[in-house]
């Protein structure tokens, strides 16, 4: 779950929904940026159901008392939150084992250096043993230049769609998000500095340099849920009772 708290309300964007969106930014990625274009289906896809793995948790959101709001995809409990994410793997790499490989690296990076905890390192280990299976079944298949620029794209599309869903559109630079308040961490050869991202009204979202073949809208869905809802019947059946509205952005260039 992605929760954004705001003086109107609180507001809820499933965590599938939100790839789903992402998958649509990869499709309109720019045709002369995009590396190894044999393999774009799969990488589409691999982008569109990243998180695939919540869509079981958010089907049935859990309350964090300590920050009274829902528990969102930073602060879940981190083993269940694990062991979905090998199930979401699982099933992308059924349809697509370069897909399955895309989001194993993709979780794997939230954990970049080894850890003291069992559960992650039993987690790490599981995710790095898979990757070398995948790689040796695929074989000649995976070109590293490639795989790094599908896995920074996959990267850029879930930030870009975080962007959109952690901001209140509209804000200002200095008051967005600190984490893209910067720009993207992901680097392509048309971006060497990255891009940059910024609010232009409501509905419209600026990029600099601009990375997709043209200006396009998406809608993504998000829930929103009072406090004082949430405390009369309990957050399952004030989710049960929301209703799903969308927010529609417009992407275009500078």
């Amino acid at each position: 779950m992605i929760v954004l708290n705001t003086e109107k309300g609180m507001f809820l964007f499933e965590q599938h929904h939100h790839a789903l969106v992402s998958g649509i930014m990869a499709m309109h990625w720019r045709f002369d940026a995009f590396l190894g274009e044999h393999k774009r289906e799969q990488v589409e896809y691999a982008v569109a159901q990243h998180d695939r793995a919540w869509i079981p948790l958010d089907q049935h959101p859990k309350w964090n008392e300590d920050k009274q709001q829902p528990y969102s995809f930073i602060d879940y409990p981190m083993k269940e939150k694990m062991a979905r994410y090998q199930e979401g793997v699982e099933q992308v790499e059924i349809r697509s084992k370069y897909g399955g490989l895309l989001c194993s690296l993709h979780y794997r990076s939230f954990f970049p250096e080894a850890s003291e905890d069992e559960s992650i390192q039993s987690f790490i280990n599981e995710e790095e043993a898979r990757q070398k299976r995948l790689k040796n079944e695929l074989g000649d298949r995976v070109e590293d230049k490639h795989l790094n620029f599908h896995f920074d794209l996959l990267q850029f599309c879930d930030d870009l769609s975080l962007y959109c869903c952690m901001n209140e559109p509209g804000v200002t630079k200095e008051e967005e998000l600190s984490w893209f308040r910067d720009g993207f961490p992901q680097r392509f050869k048309f971006a060497p500095d990255g891009v940059i991202a910024y609010w232009n009204g409501k509905s419209t979202v600026v990029l600099e340099p601009f990375p997709f073949q043209s200006s396009f809208q998406v809608d993504i869905p998000f829930r929103e849920l009072s406090p004082e809802r949430i405390k009369e019947e309990g957050l399952q059946q004030a989710w049960k009772e929301s209703v799903l509205h969308n927010r529609t952005i417009t992407f275009v260039p500078k």
